[in-house]
């Protein structure tokens, strides 16, 4: 009995990779067709990919997912993360398996009409493991990331476009992320078959905007601030004028020390006033440098849901998302300047705190979007100081 042997026919790539010296990873676009420019980092989160891709911390980055099922379960607008709708957030991402067919409940589209609603590009079909090997050993590297369905790409002329992106290392990208103008936020954390709710406020806070997530306002909100989001570009005298009971520095995107060179005499007028004093992320280094310290470019970044970080004043370890590519020299740290949390990973710099004053910040996501949520507890921590 003979058996008859099909020809099977494979697509040809249409997307790729391209570094600065030509090497060229093909693939299989998915989003809009066009080309980007950005750092490349890796996430080791296994859930969360719409919140990551939403992120304004990931300005001028191209997100590689090392979890190889990425778009499973869809997405929707309420797992959105930028606050502030213009701002652009990742400017791409790469992954080892093509996106499957959605399957939740809470699902609305696929994650290529996602990526297409926000003008992002993916690359699919590349081994995603060899990407992250580089950045572990050389670390995070510029690259061009184009779709074309037609597959006819200019190695040359892309990898040119590489060595002109002048990377994230004195890039000020706070200030492009930002919200244009002073909003009032009250919606609070997401509560099973209730959605959002309007949390009780009983503190009055100013939350300083490089390119702050919602999920960290929701908390805030719901640990009881009344919040009020200033811009970073907006006048210090104008922000100083707001009666707060309290000051929040968010998250965002880029060089501490180039956005510092516009922010920190506004910070430094929040530390002086006596108040508490909460950042997170790029917040937590601008107030670093705000206090004295230094900060750093690090090789691999941290990203991702699974970063075990030990809080020095309780001796606790918790688990937590992270996401960024500059750190605060620990070395750097002035006299009264504590340190209060370290990775356990590589040993750098997680949390500082002025001594005996209301002012500390975290380097993690305590908000946990995605992500564990051990350490819920620094809003209440902030909370309380302006209660006490």
């Amino acid at each position: 009995m003979t058996q008859e042997i099909k020809n099977w026919e494979f697509p040809a790539p249409n997307a790729v990779l391209v570094l600065e010296d030509e090497t060229a990873l093909y693939g299989f676009g998915v989003g809009i067709e066009g080309t980007a420019i950005g750092e490349v980092c890796f996430n080791t989160a296994m859930t969360g990919y719409e919140e990551i891709l939403s992120d304004p911390s990931y300005a001028e980055q191209i997100v590689t997912f090392t979890f190889p099922h990425i778009g499973n379960v869809g997405s929707n607008d309420e797992d959105d993360e930028t606050s502030n709708h213009a701002a652009p957030a990742a400017k791409g991402m790469i992954i080892r398996e093509a996106i499957t067919s959605p399957s939740n409940y809470r699902n609305t589209q696929h994650l290529s009409k996602w990526l297409e609603q926000r003008g992002l590009i993916g690359l699919s079909g590349v081994d995603t493991r060899a990407i992250t090997l580089r950045i572990r050993d050389h670390g995070m590297f510029n690259a061009a990331i184009a779709y074309q369905k037609d597959g006819a790409f200019d190695i040359p002329a892309l990898a040119a476009q590489v060595r002109a992106f002048k990377g994230l290392e004195g890039a000020d990208l706070a200030h492009s992320v930002s919200r244009g103008e002073i909003q009032e936020w009250k919606e609070g954390r997401w509560h099973w078959n209730e959605g959002f709710t309007e949390a009780n406020t009983r503190k009055h806070i100013v939350a300083y905007d490089f390119g702050a997530k919602k999920n960290i306002l929701r908390c805030l909100s719901e640990a009881g601030c009344n919040v009020t989001l200033v811009p970073a570009n907006m006048d210090s005298d104008a922000i100083m004028a707001i009666e707060a009971d309290g000051y929040f520095l968010s998250n965002g995107p880029g060089d501490p020390a180039a956005t510092g060179e516009r922010v920190l005499p506004t910070i430094s007028r929040m530390i002086e006033s006596g108040k508490p004093v909460f950042g997170i992320c790029l917040g937590h280094q601008l107030l670093g440098l705000a206090l004295g310290a230094k900060t750093i470019k690090m090789a691999q970044g941290h990203h991702g849901a699974n970063h075990p970080v030990k809080d020095l004043t309780t001796g606790k370890v918790e688990i937590t998302s992270m996401n960024h590519g500059f750190a605060i020299d620990r070395n750097s740290l002035p006299e009264g300047i504590s340190e209060t949390h370290v990775s356990l990973f590589d040993g750098s710099n997680c949390g500082i705190q002025a001594d005996g004053k209301p002012i500390f910040s975290v380097q993690h996501h305590p908000e946990a979007s995605p992500g564990p949520q051990d350490s819920y507890y620094l809003f209440d921590r902030f909370v309380a100081a302006m209660e006490h």
